[in-house]
């Protein structure tokens, strides 16, 4: 039968009255099948209700009561990634972003999971958004990479005995600095103030990137930025908002608006597409809270993506020659959630020598997306793996993109093709080497020191 099909006539709604999927988003989709070439999982499976049609369909028959919130519901639900590419693609301007994620938060709310799978969850999100333990839980792994043991089990073998989802953390584990538990200063100042701006640390991102959060201020406090980095700042809620959780996500929000209002900047620059793409909806997340609704749409307005502050400020720092052949690959939630994707792209070319690269089926996602490469391993190594055969038909030096989770994810990729000296990097840490006149040499070595 075709799914598409009308069933049986409306009964009540099966969907909780918190923040259901709002109707007018989901009667914006016509179900016109643009979105289909542009869905991975549509991709990977062919199957409809893995589309986003698809499951904006199923959305529309819940909330009209004629099928049930059940493990089917939830596994089509679970098995997007949340990429965005649909919304790049649909020619309705229909808003899928907040479609699935209000309708995961119906999700956890209402349909039990397995306690495997429970627990799993519970463990990601009691680790990954807290940098405190992030770190701590770092430093075993500090040493189970510099003592040489990482590299002997995994020649052993035996990570192919562990359960799928542990397998994938492994192959995930970025490198641990050594200077794991050192933190940027609360505020790095310019040569010439001009712009005063804040800017977000992470979780990840400053625990495994700390390398990047350093170039991220160097170039903003170069290109004539007074800096501030709130010392309260907390996670933003990204990973929880994308997985359902969005109570606390609203909980995380709410104490960052109010850690950067107490900082009275006018900009906050993000390094990171899948922080800035939840930081630019605070707005809509709480738009149900009288007390914070207005001061959140407020905090929205003032967010930046780091090239999309770089590309508005005028240039003041001469670039030097990088010669190198790079990769440039798209972060999902910055091309498709954010709409940027002209602006690394013209940073990028104004280093002299570097040759940016294009490289096929760039709006597809290479299977990172949050957790979701922990949690769905196998689609999310066959993306990898898709991206990186892209990546490396293009013979480039190194890989660059915007997010911590798609650096990693590449990492891991090219680690499968046997390619492990194939460099990655963040976009500002090419424009930090340039602005510096570094070679790529002197670049490779002061990474491999700083991871």
């Amino acid at each position: 039968m075709n799914p598409l099909v009308q069933l049986a006539a409306p009964t009540a709604s099966n969907l909780d009255a918190h923040n259901p999927p709002e109707k007018e988003l989901i009667d914006d989709c016509v179900h016109c099948g643009f979105c289909l070439p542009a869905c991975p999982t549509y991709l990977l499976w062919g199957e409809e209700m893995d589309s986003p049609r698809g499951r904006i369909y199923m959305m529309k028959k819940a909330m009209q009561g004629q099928i049930p919130l059940d493990t089917t519901f939830q596994t089509h639900m679970d098995n997007c990634l949340g990429c965005m590419a649909c919304m790049t693609a649909c020619p309705s301007g229909v808003q899928y972003g907040k479609l699935i994620e209000d309708t995961r938060a119906q999700m956890e709310r209402n349909i039990p999971r397995s306690t495997g799978d429970s627990l799993f969850r519970k463990l990601l999100f009691a680790t990954f958004p807290y940098s405190g333990r992030l770190r701590l839980l770092a430093l075993p792994m500090l040493v189970y990479q510099r003592s040489g043991l990482q590299s002997l089990v995994r020649k052993s073998g035996l990570l192919k005995l562990l359960p799928a989802r542990l397998a994938a953390m492994e192959a995930l584990l970025p490198r641990v600095p050594t200077r794991l538990f050192s933190k940027l200063p609360p505020a790095v100042d310019a040569d010439k103030p001009g712009r005063r701006v804040g800017m977000l640390s992470g979780c990840v991102q400053q625990v495994f990137f700390q390398h990047v959060n350093t170039a991220t201020a160097r170039v903003l406090a170069a290109e004539g930025c007074d800096v501030i980095i709130p010392e309260d700042q907390a996670c933003c809620g990204a990973l929880m908002l994308h997985s359902g959780l969005d109570q606390e996500a609203a909980a995380k929000a709410r104490k960052l608006i109010a850690a950067f209002e107490s900082a009275g900047v006018e900009t906050i620059v993000i390094n990171a597409a899948g922080c800035g793409s939840t930081m630019k909806e605070y707005g809509y997340l709480l738009r149900g809270d009288p007390l914070w609704a207005a001061r959140a749409e407020a905090f929205s307005a003032k967010c930046k993506d780091i090239s999309e502050i770089l590309a508005e400020l005028p240039s003041r720092t001469p670039m030097h020659p990088l010669p190198m052949r790079i990769a440039y690959h798209d972060a999902c939630h910055l091309r498709h959630a954010q709409g940027v994707f002209e602006q690394p792209r013209a940073l990028l070319g104004r280093i002299p020598e570097l040759e940016v690269a294009t490289v096929a089926e760039s709006d597809i996602c290479c299977g990172s997306a949050g957790v979701y490469n922990l949690l769905h391993p196998e689609p999310a190594n066959a993306l990898g793996d898709r991206k990186v055969k892209n990546l490396l038909a293009i013979e480039a030096h190194a890989v660059v993109s915007a997010n911590p989770g798609c650096l990693l994810q590449l990492m891991n990729g090219l680690r499968r093709q046997g390619m492990h000296a194939m460099p990655t990097f963040h976009m500002v840490e090419l424009m930090d080497a340039s602005m510096r006149g570094l070679t790529p040499e002197q670049l490779l070595r002061e990474q491999d020191r700083q991871r």
